[in-house]
Protein backbone atom coordinates (compact mmCIF):
# COMPACT_ATOMS: atom_id res chain seq x y z
CA UNK A 1 0.00 0.00 0.00
CA UNK A 2 1.36 3.39 -1.01
CA UNK A 3 0.97 6.06 1.68
CA UNK A 4 0.82 9.38 -0.11
CA UNK A 5 -0.66 11.13 2.95
CA UNK A 6 0.74 11.15 6.49
CA UNK A 7 0.04 7.65 7.93
CA UNK A 8 0.17 8.67 11.62
CA UNK A 9 -3.48 7.77 12.34
CA UNK A 10 -3.14 4.42 10.54
CA UNK A 11 -0.04 3.56 12.56
CA UNK A 12 -1.71 4.54 15.83
CA UNK A 13 -4.87 2.56 15.04
CA UNK A 14 -2.86 -0.49 13.97
CA UNK A 15 -0.74 -0.64 17.13
CA UNK A 16 -3.71 -0.05 19.44
CA UNK A 17 -5.69 -2.77 17.62
CA UNK A 18 -2.71 -5.12 17.81
CA UNK A 19 -2.40 -4.60 21.57
CA UNK A 20 -6.14 -5.04 22.14
CA UNK A 21 -6.54 -8.20 20.06
CA UNK A 22 -3.14 -9.90 20.05
CA UNK A 23 -2.08 -9.36 23.67
CA UNK A 24 -2.03 -13.12 24.32
CA UNK A 25 0.36 -13.68 21.38
CA UNK A 26 2.83 -11.06 22.62
CA UNK A 27 5.25 -12.98 24.81
CA UNK A 28 7.31 -10.12 26.24
CA UNK A 29 5.89 -6.76 27.21
CA UNK A 30 6.55 -3.96 29.65
CA UNK A 31 3.46 -2.84 31.61
CA UNK A 32 4.96 0.62 32.24
CA UNK A 33 4.83 1.42 28.50
CA UNK A 34 1.99 2.35 26.20
CA UNK A 35 1.83 3.09 22.49
CA UNK A 36 3.22 6.43 21.39
CA UNK A 37 4.25 7.66 17.97
CA UNK A 38 7.42 9.60 18.77
CA UNK A 39 8.46 10.90 15.34
CA UNK A 40 7.20 10.56 11.78
CA UNK A 41 8.86 12.20 8.79
CA UNK A 42 9.27 11.77 5.08
CA UNK A 43 12.71 10.32 4.47
CA UNK A 44 13.87 10.12 0.86
CA UNK A 45 10.21 9.95 -0.20
CA UNK A 46 9.10 7.22 2.23
CA UNK A 47 7.77 7.46 5.79
CA UNK A 48 10.08 6.81 8.73
CA UNK A 49 8.65 6.69 12.25
CA UNK A 50 9.86 5.95 15.76
CA UNK A 51 7.31 4.20 17.96
CA UNK A 52 7.07 2.97 21.52
CA UNK A 53 4.74 0.08 22.30
CA UNK A 54 4.46 -2.15 25.36
CA UNK A 55 6.32 -4.88 23.44
CA UNK A 56 8.87 -2.89 21.39
CA UNK A 57 10.67 0.35 20.64
CA UNK A 58 11.29 0.45 16.92
CA UNK A 59 11.69 2.38 13.74
CA UNK A 60 9.01 1.83 11.11
CA UNK A 61 9.36 2.33 7.40
CA UNK A 62 6.23 2.72 5.26
CA UNK A 63 6.01 3.00 1.51
CA UNK A 64 5.64 6.61 0.45
CA UNK A 65 6.81 6.05 -3.12
CA UNK A 66 10.41 6.94 -2.34
CA UNK A 67 13.79 5.30 -2.79
CA UNK A 68 14.09 3.53 0.60
CA UNK A 69 11.14 1.19 0.16
CA UNK A 70 11.70 -2.26 -1.29
CA UNK A 71 8.94 -4.87 -1.25
CA UNK A 72 9.91 -8.12 0.49
CA UNK A 73 7.79 -10.97 1.90
CA UNK A 74 6.56 -10.74 5.50
CA UNK A 75 9.17 -12.08 7.91
CA UNK A 76 12.07 -11.36 5.55
CA UNK A 77 14.87 -8.98 6.53
CA UNK A 78 16.62 -6.38 4.43
CA UNK A 79 19.27 -3.81 5.26
CA UNK A 80 18.36 -0.21 4.53
CA UNK A 81 20.89 2.57 4.09
CA UNK A 82 19.51 5.53 6.03
CA UNK A 83 21.37 8.85 6.18
CA UNK A 84 22.97 7.99 9.54
CA UNK A 85 23.14 4.20 9.64
CA UNK A 86 22.48 0.96 7.82
CA UNK A 87 19.86 -0.97 9.78
CA UNK A 88 18.14 -4.36 9.45
CA UNK A 89 14.40 -4.01 8.84
CA UNK A 90 11.95 -6.93 8.97
CA UNK A 91 8.84 -6.91 6.76
CA UNK A 92 5.37 -7.15 8.25
CA UNK A 93 1.90 -6.76 6.78
CA UNK A 94 -1.62 -5.94 7.90
CA UNK A 95 -4.91 -5.51 6.03
CA UNK A 96 -5.44 -1.95 7.32
CA UNK A 97 -1.96 -0.47 7.16
CA UNK A 98 -0.53 -2.61 4.37
CA UNK A 99 3.14 -3.55 4.37
CA UNK A 100 5.70 -1.93 6.60
CA UNK A 101 9.19 -2.75 7.78
CA UNK A 102 10.53 -2.39 11.31
CA UNK A 103 13.92 -2.18 12.99
CA UNK A 104 14.16 -2.85 16.73
CA UNK A 105 15.88 -0.19 18.84
CA UNK A 106 16.14 -2.37 21.98
CA UNK A 107 16.84 -6.06 22.44
CA UNK A 108 14.59 -6.68 25.43
CA UNK A 109 11.71 -4.39 26.31
CA UNK A 110 11.61 -5.36 29.98
CA UNK A 111 14.90 -3.54 30.58
CA UNK A 112 13.32 -0.17 29.73
CA UNK A 113 12.52 1.55 33.03
CA UNK A 114 9.55 3.74 32.04
CA UNK A 115 7.96 5.85 29.28
CA UNK A 116 10.50 8.64 29.72
CA UNK A 117 13.35 6.20 29.07
CA UNK A 118 11.45 4.64 26.16
CA UNK A 119 10.92 8.06 24.58
CA UNK A 120 14.64 8.84 24.91
CA UNK A 121 15.59 5.55 23.25
CA UNK A 122 13.11 6.15 20.41
CA UNK A 123 14.22 9.77 19.86
CA UNK A 124 17.92 8.90 20.01
CA UNK A 125 17.49 5.97 17.62
CA UNK A 126 15.48 8.12 15.24
CA UNK A 127 18.06 10.90 15.27
CA UNK A 128 20.89 8.40 14.83
CA UNK A 129 19.16 6.79 11.84
CA UNK A 130 18.72 10.19 10.20
CA UNK A 131 22.32 11.19 10.92
CA UNK A 132 21.29 14.16 13.06
CA UNK A 133 23.70 15.51 15.66
CA UNK A 134 22.42 15.44 19.19
CA UNK A 135 22.66 19.01 20.53
CA UNK A 136 21.93 17.95 24.10
CA UNK A 137 24.69 15.32 24.16
CA UNK A 138 27.50 16.20 26.56
CA UNK A 139 30.51 17.71 24.87
CA UNK A 140 33.85 16.04 25.38
CA UNK A 141 36.34 18.06 27.38
CA UNK A 142 39.55 19.11 25.77
CA UNK A 143 42.19 16.44 26.41
CA UNK A 144 44.61 17.38 29.15
CA UNK A 145 48.30 17.46 28.47
CA UNK A 146 50.10 14.28 29.43
CA UNK A 147 51.64 14.35 32.87
CA UNK A 148 55.40 13.96 32.83
CA UNK A 149 57.29 11.99 35.43
CA UNK A 150 58.74 15.22 36.80
CA UNK A 151 55.25 16.81 36.93
CA UNK A 152 53.85 13.76 38.73
CA UNK A 153 56.47 13.97 41.49
CA UNK A 154 56.12 17.76 41.77
CA UNK A 155 52.35 17.37 42.34
CA UNK A 156 52.99 14.54 44.81
CA UNK A 157 55.25 16.93 46.72
CA UNK A 158 52.49 19.57 46.69
CA UNK A 159 54.13 21.86 44.15
CA UNK A 160 52.41 23.34 41.10
CA UNK A 161 53.87 23.45 37.62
Amino acid sequence: MLHEQNPAELIKAHFEQMWATDMAKITASNPSLQFELINLVRCEGDWLAAVVAPWAIQLLLLNGGGRLWGEIPAGQRRYIDLPGATLPFVAETDAEIGSWQSAALVETIDQVADMAAARRVARDGFRMALGLAQPDAPQLAEPKAAVTRRGFFRRLAGKRD
